[in-house]
């Protein structure tokens, strides 16, 4: 004589893998089948029990299509727009461009355009220029500046005349009012884009034999003049 099947098999013959936190729609299928299968013949599911349990799986397949297709939206707006960037900035080749920044990278090349912005006239700046071990090896004077953007040319040569190595140098900016107040200013390296690099950590500006991240980027303007000097 056939013995209904326990119908508590539904739930001790069906076991999650270990280290999930939820049930995806094949686990969700494969619990529905084996409770199907182990049901008592003579006491089978109701009809709205299952129904309700179908629901919830389409369910279940329908979030999971979304979210499939959400990321592979999110993945294609993401290489489109790499794509009109690396476009975009390939134009930029051949303009000046100002860089936020105080750090020099100093590699053979014959020199930068280092600038600040004073926010009201100046009595005097002072442009102080160190190595990568803070040692003072530049300065510059200026007297009686107005207020606005001022560049300056370093050509690589230290206070004594001779060529600083190639390496990492920064460079401070202090200025004072008439009444003798110091004023905060804004550094950055003025240059000419002569190249575009692209790479896995972005598309990067090639300005002298350095690069900057496009996220560098204060202004670019129409060259009017030649590059680093006013």
């Amino acid at each position: 004589m056939f013995e209904p099947i326990n119908p508590t098999l539904t739930n001790t013959n069906v076991n999650t893998p270990k280290g999930k936190a939820s049930l995806g729609k094949d686990d969700f299928m494969k619990l529905m089948l084996t409770q199907l299968k182990h049901q008592d013949p003579l006491n089978p599911m109701e009809g709205s029990e299952f129904a309700a349990q179908l629901a919830q799986f389409s369910s279940l397949e329908q979030l999971s299509n979304l979210n499939e297709l959400t990321a592979q939206s999110i993945d294609a707006n993401y290489y489109l727009t790499q794509s009109i960037n690396n476009t975009m900035t390939a134009t930029l080749i051949g303009k000046d461009v100002k860089l936020s920044g105080n750090v020099l990278n100093v590699k053979g090349d014959e020199g930068m355009t280092i600038g600040y912005k004073l926010p009201s006239n100046a009595a005097n700046v002072t442009v102080k220029v160190y190595n990568e071990a803070g040692v003072l090896v530049k300065t510059f004077e200026s007297d009686g500046l107005s207020q606005g953007d001022h560049k300056l040319f370093w050509d690589y040569y230290d206070n004594s005349g001779n060529k600083v190595p190639d390496g990492k140098y920064t460079f401070t900016v202090e200025a004072k009012s008439v009444a003798g107040n110091n004023i905060i200013t804004e550094q950055f390296i003025w240059g000419r884009i002569n190249g575009v690099k692209y790479s896995d950590s972005g598309t990067k500006l090639l300005v002298g034999n350095n690069e900057y991240m496009l996220s560098d980027i204060l202004e670019i303007i129409n060259p009017t003049t030649p590059t680093g000097e006013e």
